[in-house]
């Protein structure tokens, strides 16, 4: 092993491109999307097991900041990973594939999921 290599561990002076961003942005919400259901499953069971716990899951939504914070986080974490999958779906029939179009579309991926997390939280607040 050649121990003169450079060794940059400081994460702060590596510069990664939007590309890698968008990458791993993408796989982030679906860790964030795989945890968050949980919570909603949950609430999903209460609300089905009774009228009461219909009702309690409703005043825990519509009063509670924590819970449509949370709310708020899933959807935010599925509209990306929506629109990345999409990106990655049209990159996987042969589109988006060059540096500079890869570059446009990872751009436009994080333009359109910025704005569909904005409509989103005025959505559920």
């Amino acid at each position: 092993m050649n121990k003169k290599r450079p060794v940059n561990l400081d994460i702060s002076t590596i510069s990664m491109p939007v590309t890698a961003i968008v990458s791993i942005l993408h796989r982030v919400t679906g860790i964030i999307l795989f945890i968050g259901l949980a919570f909603l499953f949950y609430a999903f069971d209460q609300s089905l097991s009774s009228q009461e716990g219909f009702d309690q899951v409703v005043e825990v939504l519509q009063n509670n900041f924590l819970a449509k914070f949370v709310v708020w986080g899933v959807v935010s974490a599925l509209m990306y990973h929506f629109v990345a999958g999409v990106k990655h779906l049209l990159m996987d029939l042969g589109h988006f594939e060059e540096l500079e179009s890869g570059r446009i579309a990872a751009k436009a991926n994080l333009v359109i999921a910025v704005v569909l997390i904005l409509l989103a939280g005025v959505w559920i607040w």
